[in-house]
């Protein structure tokens, strides 16, 4: 089979995906459709008298509800507005968001990111402009839009392919979105799904679970990653890319922002401002007498403290986002203050209403008790065809990277995911926090590759300005090394931290007890 042959089967493959992918339901229809599907099936297993032992209170004997009957109507009419108000990452999120924004809105992550890809040695751009992607998930999806324009025009004007530098920056933010130094939002969105699902086949272990439960395994990755990045844009990308000629109208030296005294002077401040507000907020638990520390073995680890992370987070960001936004007189008065929180939540929108429906199919799936009968019989099944150990994760991964080439939403895969999958791999020895993990990297080193992720247009566009004939074929024929790259060094990594038995996180095992 020749080049072309191979090309158009590609492309052939592209198209299916891309036609597939648009063919698929909002996932606010998608979970009201599958909330509807959980109600019928809740009245025939219901019907077929399923029931399981419950693995958490031994003898007791769980049946399928039937959410058909009356009490079931009953049940989800008059508890319709608690489901959505209670389902588990919407107050969380939004909390979080509100500091999250007024540092986005004050101009702060902005100038930050540009300030770490404009000052590092030439030698080093390449790992600071992955670097600096992976670290922009503590923005939300700010780093989609500063970085890889702003990569392209750092590699254009030390006479470098742009689209290399444009890759690398996506590659960090996209690819590497799973990984961070720090806790962003994407920890307590996932991380509540994850309680939650625990907590249909273990109360008990759920109520301990912290958001931070993967945060040594993604502070290693974000340096594994960032090598892995490296590699793959100065040995296979850029020589692919071959010598770029630059247009006469691209002078990239007088496009790029570098930052001026004003801006070097806020950041400056807003980051004692940080690290004031980080030893303050220590104060709450490192101390013995911390008002917020907890007993027992692990007092800051299973404290008041790391139960309410998400929460605190919320001030890490908001005070250092208003002194930058004071001193570069971006936030004028409270009126300001007040209308970017309120920008931040219009953005929100989207995330409230799905929230609403996913409430539901949440709720509704740990009503019918249909999450711990799957999980015990799906372990079962799994068990009795001995698929245990590497098998089960790789398998485990190879669905989740299929299913994010159609639903671009990390939390929206995996409020599906979640119920199904955690009460399976409780059954089979894997703790809840384990199991987040496997899902945060397979579903992360497979963004760069999915035609269907939000800002996937948006990079094309921003390539084609130095390539007219880019598209959704070529992109990610630039970004597939990255994705099979990723995907090998952080599956072996993930094998490598399983086979020493180390936590993952902060009282996180890898083992379900």
């Amino acid at each position: 089979m020749d080049n072309q042959e191979k090309k158009s089967l590609f492309n052939r493959f592209l198209t299916f995906v891309e036609v597939v992918g648009n063919k698929l339901p909002h996932p606010i229809t998608l979970f009201a459709i599958m909330a509807l599907i959980v109600v019928g099936l809740s009245a025939v297993l219901s019907s077929l008298n399923v029931s399981v032992d419950n693995p958490a209170e031994p003898g007791e004997i769980l049946e399928v509800k039937n959410l058909l009957s009356a009490d079931g109507i009953n049940y989800m009419v008059s508890e319709m507005v608690n489901n959505f108000i209670n389902f588990a990452p919407l107050g969380i999120v939004l909390a979080t968001m509100l500091g999250i924004g007024i540092a986005e809105r004050s101009g702060l992550i902005s100038a930050a990111l540009r300030g770490l890809v404009t000052s590092v040695p030439k030698r080093l751009i390449t790992a600071a402009l992955v670097f600096a992607g992976i670290m922009s998930s503590l923005a939300a999806d700010a780093g989609y839009i500063v970085l890889p324009p702003l990569g392209a025009l750092l590699f254009i004007a030390i006479g470098r392919h742009p689209l290399a530098g444009m890759a690398a920056a996506f590659a960090g933010v996209s690819g590497g979105f799973a990984a961070n130094l720090f806790i962003t939002a994407t920890d307590p969105m996932l991380g509540e799904l994850t309680r939650q699902a625990a907590a249909t086949y273990d109360p008990a272990y759920a109520a301990d679970i912290n958001i931070a439960m993967n945060w040594y395994f993604l502070i290693v990755s974000v340096f594994v990653i960032t090598a892995a990045g490296t590699y793959v844009t100065e040995k296979i990308v850029e020589p692919r890319l071959g010598k770029y000629k630059a247009n006469k109208d691209q002078e990239a030296e007088e496009n790029i922002q570098y930052l001026s005294k004003p801006e070097k002077r806020a950041l400056t401040w807003s980051g004692l401002a940080m690290l004031l507000t980080v030893g303050v907020l220590s104060l709450l638990v490192v101390p013995e007498w911390g008002p917020m520390r907890g007993d027992g073995d692990n007092p800051i680890v299973q404290s008041p403290f790391m139960n309410s992370l998400g929460i605190l987070i919320l001030f890490v960001f908001l005070i250092p986002g208003l002194v930058y936004g004071i001193l570069m007189k971006n936030i004028k008065s409270d009126k300001d203050v007040a209308s970017q929180l309120s920008d931040t939540m219009a953005s929100m929108g989207m995330f409230i209403v799905l929230a609403f429906t996913a409430g539901q199919f949440v709720a509704f799936f740990n009503e019918t008790n249909m999450g711990i009968v799957l999980g015990v019989y799906g372990a079962e099944f799994l068990d009795s065809v001995n698929l245990t150990g590497i098998p089960l994760l790789l398998g485990f991964m190879a669905i989740t990277m299929l299913i994010n080439l159609f639903v671009g939403s990390a939390s929206a895969k995996w409020a599906i995911m979640a119920p199904v999958f955690i009460p399976i791999m409780m059954g089979l020895g894997y703790s809840p926090e384990f199991t987040q993990l496997t899902y945060r990297v397979a579903d992360s080193t497979t963004n760069v590759i999915s035609p269907l992720m939000p800002y996937f247009a948006i990079i094309i566009a921003f390539a084609q300005k130095y390539d007219k004939k880019m598209g959704i074929g070529t992109l990610i024929s630039v970004m597939l090394p990255y994705a099979i790259v990723f995907t090998v060094i952080w599956t072996a990594m993930l094998f490598i931290w399983m086979a020493l038995g180390i936590n993952i996180g902060p009282a996180s095992p890898i083992y379900y007890p």
